[in-house]
């Protein structure tokens, strides 16, 4: 009986397409954010927006929050388009220090 792989490569994870429920294409992960001292990924951090890469934003999503979903071959969260523009973002050029402040920030909208 051929068992199945639990751990994936990061590379294989940016670039995956995510979903919200209703099956809308919301995005895909541009990046992974990864705790220094727990080695647990914290956030997967969506991409969106602007045009052919030009102008799109990065919303940091919790990890827990993305389930994957083998039918949609990508990601599906419990949100809304317009949950995920009210969020903490930024630019592509501007990474933010994921201090306490700004981790704090993003748990908080997302209700954790």
């Amino acid at each position: 009986m051929a068992s199945i792989a639990t751990v994936i490569s990061s590379d294989r994870v940016e670039g995956t397409s995510v979903y919200n429920a209703a099956g809308d294409k919301l995005g895909t992960i541009d990046d992974l954010m990864i705790d220094k001292l727990s080695g647990q990924v914290r956030y997967a951090v969506l991409e969106f927006g602007g045009f052919l890469g030009m102008g799109t934003d990065r919303y940091p999503i919790p990890w827990n929050m993305l389930k994957y979903d083998t039918a949609q071959d990508g990601y599906v969260v419990p949100l809304d388009k317009a949950t995920i523009e009210g969020a903490p973002k930024y630019a592509d050029a501007s990474v933010p220090d994921y201090d306490d402040r700004y981790t704090t920030s993003i748990n908080k909208y997302y209700g954790f």
